[in-house]
């Protein structure tokens, strides 16, 4: 009886093996063809923060959706590896994938307490399947996909490779993925700096991340962190001792200070978009780039401080405009005033401070500041303005010199402008100031304002007319003229600046240095626009430039950066650049994936290289235009400011290729300058273009700001040269009639392609045309002779005996030219 009855047992425990074994396999065949390939955890790379450095090594930018630090297992403190293991799986060391023990236990307590929250069974292997493969979703179903990918992952992984996946992975809250971001954001330290009390609160932290807070409820943290220590003692990883003396720490959130951040917003902003489109969403904010930038910090805080300076010098001479914001009431001024701050931040100059107007006493406007001081705004500083705010009045305030609690009142301007500050040969962009504050509008007028350039656009007119025969003395008839405008339209005639008068027959020198419009378009017309045009789409300034004359002033539409690329390539003498806001980004691994400078480095760090041995860079790019042309405007431009729109800027003792640039209305103002290392390119202009005033123009605004940032970036540099290219000749020459004597600080150096070089001129005009005659031939029916004592310009004459102190031209050596006419090849004639 006995004996059937054990029978009977066997039986049917044998059946119901086979119809659980059945089950499984059912169940496995069922779910497992849809489980993702848990191979691809092979290469898995956890989302990383890319990082933006400065070019001396600042730090700009952090882009993460994630705040995470990966660490290898073999890296972290055994301790801290012990605490989750403990905490979380006590028998992961053991375990095929899952813990049949632990889920046995987890029902049962589930079963005895139905009203509680559920007890998890998931050890560490399958929260890896959890958080990498199949999701968080609360089903049957992922709870066995889970499993399976468990043992899937066991059978593929060690267990060190399981823990470095989980452990820099896990969500431990406040933002924090994986232990080595939470220990810097909870304790400020790294995981080897953390004490064991430190650790186990790592570990109590998976369970609920907000629940275990330390500042929220830090008697539940400590309750579950001294649950971690208690479970690490009963499996053997710390002593009673240990455990007693962690238990006694009291838990202190120190939280890790805000990295210090260069200020570059403009500049950063324009970098993340260049790297949006060269690596995606995905590549930037979990890729773990290390990106270092082209800016410089020093030149950065030079060039914004020198177009907010610029700008409020404009807004200060065309008067108060009154106040936009204003408090409802004094009476709880402190609070109101910190309030309305929060909404509205201050973007002002770093010395000026906000601050709301309290009334008026006999010394003058009684104001608050934020943080509750108090100040005056005397009478005198606001001469000319009628009681020009009241009370309530938010404004801004800059303290005087004396005395003191005093200040004066100032405005944030309307106007607005960019700064790009670039290296002339690699086209590194050290500075990018995109407005007068990036928090007060985002929009980037350096890259995104399409303006008209103006006359600052002439340099590439006066480049084709070089390219074309012309010569730096070619003269060109500066007088009205009159062209047929479209159809059903009026004729156009274009004036010169402010209506001035013209100047008559002027060499290309005169017209680029004086920026004469009249002189500009006869010889636009009498080279075509269509050579104009190609030089603009060469040097990047417009690529679909239209071929009409009143392109030549300026007229199409460009960005600034556009133009002081452009600029970059012709102080460099035409080669090639790339404007570039980024110098190299290397990968997670410290791999090197892009680099900008193409030129090669013969001697860096190669065998027996010495550490204090100058490289050598090899640039192996030729010109891409006439270098000889290139540097005959170059030198033009020199006179621009020396004599001419900008000669301000002769007293910085440099050489600077530069133009101003100012179009119909002052609505668009400019000034562009380049040395042999630098271009600094200024605007300004309202961001709905209207009138800037009367007589305000490039010269007036544009070109101080340049001032103020090259005097600061130009300190205590030796000028240097620009580079002369084969076969040009520099003669001297006189701006005065007759021979220039030596010394005469009429006279200057030219430059001229060699056969081209001027001797005297006899000449009459026709149209605007000047038709070179034989000496003393009388002039042909219906011409007018000039008269030379009133319309000729000076004689340009060579002084073979004078020095320009330059070696590549020593005195003596240039000989008297062949007597010749100067003369566009086949025609005879000059412009």
């Amino acid at each position: 009886m006995v004996l059937a009855f054990l029978k009977w047992v066997l039986r049917l425990g044998f059946a119901g093996l086979v119809l659980a074994v059945a089950g499984t396999a059912g169940i496995y065949y069922y779910f497992a063809p849809g489980l993702p390939d848990h191979k691809q955890l092979i290469d898995y790379q956890p989302p990383m923060t890319t990082r933006l450095y400065t070019g001396d090594g600042r730090l700009l930018a952090e882009y993460a959706r994630e705040k995470r630090a990966f660490v290898p297992a073999a890296e972290m403190p055994k301790r801290l590896i012990y605490a989750f293991v403990a905490a979380e799986d006590q028998r992961f060391f053991w375990h095929p994938g899952i813990d049949p023990i632990g889920i046995t236990r987890a029902i049962f307590t589930n079963l005895q307490h139905p009203g509680r929250r559920p007890e998890g069974a998931s050890g560490i292997t399958q929260q890896v399947a959890k958080n990498f493969l199949v999701g968080s979703e609360t089903t049957i179903q992922r709870k066995i996909r889970e499993a399976i990918l468990a043992f899937r992952i066991e059978a593929a992984f060690s267990k060190e490779r399981i823990l470095e996946l989980y452990l820099n992975q896990i969500y431990l809250g406040s933002g924090n993925y994986g232990v080595a971001a939470a220990a810097l954001n909870y304790f400020n330290k790294s995981l080897d700096e953390l004490s064991l009390s430190e650790m186990a609160y790592l570990a109590a932290l998976p369970r609920s991340p907000n629940r275990y807070s330390i500042t929220r409820n830090p008697t539940l943290a400590h309750d579950r962190r001294n649950y971690v220590l208690g479970r690490m003692y009963e499996d053997g990883y710390i002593t009673a001792e240990e455990m007693a003396a962690a238990k006694d720490e009291q838990l202190t959130l120190r939280k890790r200070a805000a990295p210090e951040f260069a200020q570059a917003e403009f500049f950063t902003e324009e970098a993340r978009r260049n790297l949006l489109a060269a690596y995606g969403e995905k590549g930037v904010y979990e890729g773990g780039l290390t990106v270092r930038t082209s800016v410089d910090f020093e030149t950065q805080r030079v060039a914004d401080q020198a177009l907010r300076e610029g700008l409020v010098d404009y807004d200060r001479r065309h008067g108060w405009r009154g106040v936009k914001d204003k408090l409802p009431s004094i009476d709880n001024w402190q609070h109101d005033l910190a309030r309305h701050l929060e909404k509205t931040p201050f973007t002002g100059l770093k010395t000026w401070r906000p601050a709301v107007v309290l009334g008026y006493t006999n010394a003058g406007a009684r104001i608050g500041l934020q943080g509750g001081e108090e100040g005056i705004i005397p009478h005198g500083d606001m001469a000319g303005r009628v009681r020009p705010v009241s009370a309530g009045d938010i404004v801004a305030v800059e303290p005087r010199a004396k005395p003191a609690g005093t200040y004066s009142l100032r405005q944030i301007p309307e106007v607005d402008g960019a700064v790009v500050v670039m290296d002339v040969q690699t086209g590194r962009i050290l500075a990018m100031s995109g407005g007068w504050s990036y928090q007060r509008s985002q929009y980037n007028r350096a890259t995104q304002a399409q303006r008209q350039p103006g006359s600052s656009f002439k340099p590439f007119v006066y480049l084709a007319a070089l390219n074309a025969g012309m010569t730096p003395s070619t003269l060109i008839l500066d007088a009205p003229i009159e062209l047929p405008g479209g159809p059903g339209q009026a004729p156009w005639r274009p004036q010169n600046y402010g209506g001035g008068s013209a100047g008559g027959p002027m060499t290309l020198r005169q017209g680029l240095e004086q920026s004469r419009n009249l002189m500009t378009v006869r010889m636009a017309r009498a080279i075509g626009m269509d050579k104009v045009a190609a030089v603009a789409k060469k040097f990047g300034v417009d690529e679909d430039l239209k071929p009409y004359l009143p392109m030549a002033l300026g007229a199409g539409e460009t960005t600034l950066l556009r133009m002081t690329t452009a600029y970059a390539m012709l102080a460099n003498g035409a080669r090639q650049i790339t404007p570039s806001l980024i110098d190299r980004v290397q990968d997670r691994d410290g791999h090197t994936i892009f680099r900008h400078d193409p030129r090669t480095c013969m001697s860096c760090g190669g065998p027996g290289s010495a550490a204090d041995q100058i490289p050598t860079v090899v640039d192996r790019r030729q010109p891409f235009f006439d270098s000889a042309s290139t540097y005959q405007v170059v030198h033009l431009m020199q006179g621009v400011t020396t004599r001419g729109t900008a000669a301000r800027l002769a007293k910085l003792g440099r050489p600077i290729a530069g133009k101003t640039g100012t179009t119909n209305d002052s609505r668009d103002v400019w000034f562009i300058g380049a040395t042999p290392e630098l271009v600094i390119g200024v605007f300004v202009g309202f961001d709905d273009p209207k009138p800037l005033g009367g007589r305000e123009t490039g010269g007036s605004v544009a070109v101080p700001i340049y001032e103020k940032i090259a005097r600061q970036l130009y300190k205590d540099k030796a000028p240097t040269p620009f580079r002369i290219p084969p076969g040009v000749r520099l003669m001297r020459v006189n701006l005065a009639d007759g021979q220039p004597a030596p010394g005469d600080p009429s006279a200057i150096w030219e430059a001229f392609k060699p056969g081209t070089e001027p001797t005297g001129y006899d000449y009459h005009v026709v149209d605007g045309m000047t038709r070179f005659r034989p000496g003393g031939a009388p002039a042909p029916q219906g011409e007018e002779p000039v008269d030379p004592n009133a319309m000729m310009p000076p004689v340009w004459s060579v002084d073979p005996s004078a020095d320009s102190g330059d070696p590549a031209v020593p005195p003596g050596v240039i000989p008297p030219p062949r007597t010749r006419r100067p003369t566009l090849t086949g025609t005879g004639e000059t412009y």
